[in-house]
Protein backbone atom coordinates (compact mmCIF):
# COMPACT_ATOMS: atom_id res chain seq x y z
CA UNK A 1 0.00 0.00 0.00
CA UNK A 2 1.07 3.58 -0.65
CA UNK A 3 0.58 6.10 2.14
CA UNK A 4 0.12 9.63 0.84
CA UNK A 5 1.80 12.14 3.18
CA UNK A 6 -0.07 15.30 4.19
CA UNK A 7 2.07 18.29 5.05
CA UNK A 8 0.91 21.52 6.62
CA UNK A 9 1.52 23.58 3.47
CA UNK A 10 -0.49 21.30 1.18
CA UNK A 11 -4.12 21.80 0.24
CA UNK A 12 -6.52 19.32 1.81
CA UNK A 13 -9.54 18.17 -0.20
CA UNK A 14 -12.40 17.37 2.18
CA UNK A 15 -15.63 15.85 0.96
CA UNK A 16 -18.62 16.82 3.11
CA UNK A 17 -21.53 14.39 3.31
CA UNK A 18 -24.70 15.75 4.92
CA UNK A 19 -27.22 13.18 6.09
CA UNK A 20 -30.24 15.44 5.68
CA UNK A 21 -31.54 16.07 2.16
CA UNK A 22 -33.53 19.19 2.99
CA UNK A 23 -31.66 22.23 1.63
CA UNK A 24 -32.59 24.42 4.60
CA UNK A 25 -32.02 21.80 7.29
CA UNK A 26 -30.20 22.69 10.49
CA UNK A 27 -27.78 19.87 9.71
CA UNK A 28 -26.83 21.61 6.46
CA UNK A 29 -26.40 24.92 8.31
CA UNK A 30 -24.08 23.22 10.77
CA UNK A 31 -22.07 21.72 7.90
CA UNK A 32 -21.85 25.13 6.22
CA UNK A 33 -20.51 26.67 9.42
CA UNK A 34 -18.00 23.88 9.98
CA UNK A 35 -16.66 24.45 6.48
CA UNK A 36 -16.50 28.21 7.05
CA UNK A 37 -14.55 27.63 10.27
CA UNK A 38 -12.00 25.30 8.67
CA UNK A 39 -8.33 26.26 8.31
CA UNK A 40 -7.37 27.95 5.06
CA UNK A 41 -5.71 24.84 3.63
CA UNK A 42 -9.07 23.04 3.42
CA UNK A 43 -10.81 22.82 0.06
CA UNK A 44 -14.27 21.55 1.00
CA UNK A 45 -16.79 20.13 -1.43
CA UNK A 46 -20.29 18.95 -0.58
CA UNK A 47 -20.93 15.49 -2.01
CA UNK A 48 -24.49 15.13 -3.28
CA UNK A 49 -26.30 12.00 -2.08
CA UNK A 50 -29.83 13.14 -2.88
CA UNK A 51 -30.15 11.43 -6.26
CA UNK A 52 -28.47 8.09 -5.54
CA UNK A 53 -30.75 5.17 -6.45
CA UNK A 54 -31.09 2.60 -3.69
CA UNK A 55 -28.18 0.21 -3.89
CA UNK A 56 -28.98 -2.94 -5.85
CA UNK A 57 -26.14 -5.23 -6.80
CA UNK A 58 -28.03 -6.29 -9.93
CA UNK A 59 -27.46 -2.79 -11.32
CA UNK A 60 -23.84 -2.52 -10.30
CA UNK A 61 -21.87 -3.11 -13.47
CA UNK A 62 -19.39 -0.31 -12.91
CA UNK A 63 -16.59 -2.10 -14.71
CA UNK A 64 -18.55 -2.11 -17.97
CA UNK A 65 -19.74 1.45 -17.50
CA UNK A 66 -23.37 0.50 -17.01
CA UNK A 67 -23.88 1.37 -13.34
CA UNK A 68 -26.39 4.17 -12.65
CA UNK A 69 -24.76 7.50 -13.48
CA UNK A 70 -25.32 8.99 -10.00
CA UNK A 71 -23.44 6.07 -8.44
CA UNK A 72 -20.50 6.54 -10.79
CA UNK A 73 -20.45 10.29 -10.11
CA UNK A 74 -20.58 9.86 -6.34
CA UNK A 75 -17.80 7.28 -6.34
CA UNK A 76 -15.62 9.58 -8.45
CA UNK A 77 -16.36 12.49 -6.12
CA UNK A 78 -15.24 10.47 -3.10
CA UNK A 79 -12.10 9.29 -4.90
CA UNK A 80 -11.17 12.94 -5.49
CA UNK A 81 -11.04 13.66 -1.74
CA UNK A 82 -8.30 13.32 0.83
CA UNK A 83 -10.76 13.02 3.73
CA UNK A 84 -14.48 12.95 4.44
CA UNK A 85 -16.52 14.89 6.99
CA UNK A 86 -19.92 13.37 7.81
CA UNK A 87 -22.59 15.62 9.34
CA UNK A 88 -25.79 13.83 10.24
CA UNK A 89 -29.07 14.16 12.06
CA UNK A 90 -30.63 11.19 13.83
CA UNK A 91 -33.67 9.33 12.53
CA UNK A 92 -35.09 6.67 14.85
CA UNK A 93 -31.80 6.36 16.77
CA UNK A 94 -29.79 5.81 13.59
CA UNK A 95 -28.59 7.55 10.44
CA UNK A 96 -31.02 8.70 7.72
CA UNK A 97 -31.64 6.21 4.92
CA UNK A 98 -30.00 8.38 2.20
CA UNK A 99 -26.75 8.46 4.17
CA UNK A 100 -26.73 4.70 4.72
CA UNK A 101 -27.45 4.23 1.02
CA UNK A 102 -24.52 6.49 0.10
CA UNK A 103 -22.26 4.34 2.25
CA UNK A 104 -23.55 1.20 0.53
CA UNK A 105 -23.05 2.73 -2.92
CA UNK A 106 -19.54 3.97 -2.17
CA UNK A 107 -18.39 0.73 -0.62
CA UNK A 108 -19.38 -1.42 -3.61
CA UNK A 109 -18.43 -3.41 -5.57
CA UNK A 110 -16.79 -5.27 -2.70
CA UNK A 111 -13.26 -4.83 -4.04
CA UNK A 112 -13.71 -1.15 -5.02
CA UNK A 113 -14.59 0.55 -1.72
CA UNK A 114 -13.92 4.23 -2.44
CA UNK A 115 -13.98 5.14 1.26
CA UNK A 116 -11.14 2.83 2.29
CA UNK A 117 -8.09 4.56 3.73
CA UNK A 118 -9.60 8.04 3.82
CA UNK A 119 -9.59 9.74 7.23
CA UNK A 120 -13.02 10.77 8.46
CA UNK A 121 -14.83 12.74 11.13
CA UNK A 122 -18.42 12.50 12.35
CA UNK A 123 -20.57 15.36 13.61
CA UNK A 124 -24.14 14.69 14.71
CA UNK A 125 -26.95 17.06 15.63
CA UNK A 126 -30.51 16.95 16.89
CA UNK A 127 -33.06 19.26 18.54
CA UNK A 128 -32.91 17.00 21.60
CA UNK A 129 -30.17 17.11 24.20
CA UNK A 130 -28.48 13.85 23.25
CA UNK A 131 -27.03 15.37 20.08
CA UNK A 132 -27.89 12.39 17.87
CA UNK A 133 -25.63 10.12 19.91
CA UNK A 134 -27.20 6.99 18.43
CA UNK A 135 -26.73 8.07 14.83
CA UNK A 136 -23.15 9.14 15.52
CA UNK A 137 -22.17 5.74 16.85
CA UNK A 138 -24.09 3.74 14.26
CA UNK A 139 -22.20 5.68 11.59
CA UNK A 140 -18.88 5.12 13.33
CA UNK A 141 -19.50 1.37 13.27
CA UNK A 142 -19.91 1.49 9.50
CA UNK A 143 -16.77 3.60 9.07
CA UNK A 144 -14.73 1.02 10.98
CA UNK A 145 -15.84 -1.62 8.50
CA UNK A 146 -15.11 0.74 5.59
CA UNK A 147 -11.51 1.07 6.85
CA UNK A 148 -11.76 4.82 7.41
CA UNK A 149 -9.53 6.06 10.24
CA UNK A 150 -12.11 8.15 12.10
CA UNK A 151 -11.19 10.96 14.49
CA UNK A 152 -11.87 9.89 18.05
CA UNK A 153 -11.41 13.20 19.88
CA UNK A 154 -12.88 15.68 20.06
CA UNK A 155 -16.36 14.26 19.64
CA UNK A 156 -19.07 16.65 18.53
CA UNK A 157 -22.65 15.85 19.50
CA UNK A 158 -24.78 18.95 18.99
CA UNK A 159 -27.94 19.05 21.08
CA UNK A 160 -30.55 21.80 20.91
CA UNK A 161 -29.56 22.39 17.31
CA UNK A 162 -32.53 24.63 16.50
CA UNK A 163 -31.35 27.11 19.12
CA UNK A 164 -28.02 27.74 17.40
CA UNK A 165 -29.38 29.88 14.56
CA UNK A 166 -31.61 32.89 14.10
CA UNK A 167 -34.55 33.03 11.70
CA UNK A 168 -32.23 33.87 8.81
CA UNK A 169 -29.98 30.87 9.41
CA UNK A 170 -27.15 32.82 11.03
CA UNK A 171 -25.18 31.15 13.81
CA UNK A 172 -25.86 33.08 17.02
CA UNK A 173 -24.12 30.78 19.50
CA UNK A 174 -20.59 32.22 19.72
CA UNK A 175 -19.42 29.36 21.89
CA UNK A 176 -20.41 26.88 19.20
CA UNK A 177 -18.62 28.96 16.59
CA UNK A 178 -15.43 28.55 18.62
CA UNK A 179 -16.04 24.81 18.97
CA UNK A 180 -16.50 24.48 15.20
CA UNK A 181 -13.14 26.15 14.57
CA UNK A 182 -11.39 23.95 17.13
CA UNK A 183 -13.00 20.83 15.71
CA UNK A 184 -11.91 21.56 12.17
CA UNK A 185 -8.38 22.39 13.29
CA UNK A 186 -8.20 19.04 15.04
CA UNK A 187 -9.63 17.29 11.98
CA UNK A 188 -6.94 18.77 9.77
CA UNK A 189 -4.31 17.62 12.27
CA UNK A 190 -5.90 14.17 12.29
CA UNK A 191 -5.73 13.90 8.50
CA UNK A 192 -2.06 14.86 8.63
CA UNK A 193 -1.34 12.12 11.16
CA UNK A 194 -3.47 9.61 9.25
CA UNK A 195 -3.07 10.47 5.55
CA UNK A 196 -5.20 8.46 3.17
CA UNK A 197 -3.85 5.12 2.12
CA UNK A 198 -4.11 3.74 -1.39
CA UNK A 199 -4.14 -0.02 -1.90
Amino acid sequence: MVRLPARAAERLSVGVVVGSLRSTSVTRLIADNLVAAAPDIVDARFLDISDLPLYNEDLDIEVSGEAPAPWTRFRADVRATDAVLFVTPEYNRSVPAPLKNAIDVGSAPHDQNVFAGRPAAVVSASPGRMGAFGANHHLRQSLVFLDMPTMQQPELYIGGSYELFDGDGRLIDTGMSHRFAQYMERFVAWTQRHPRVLA
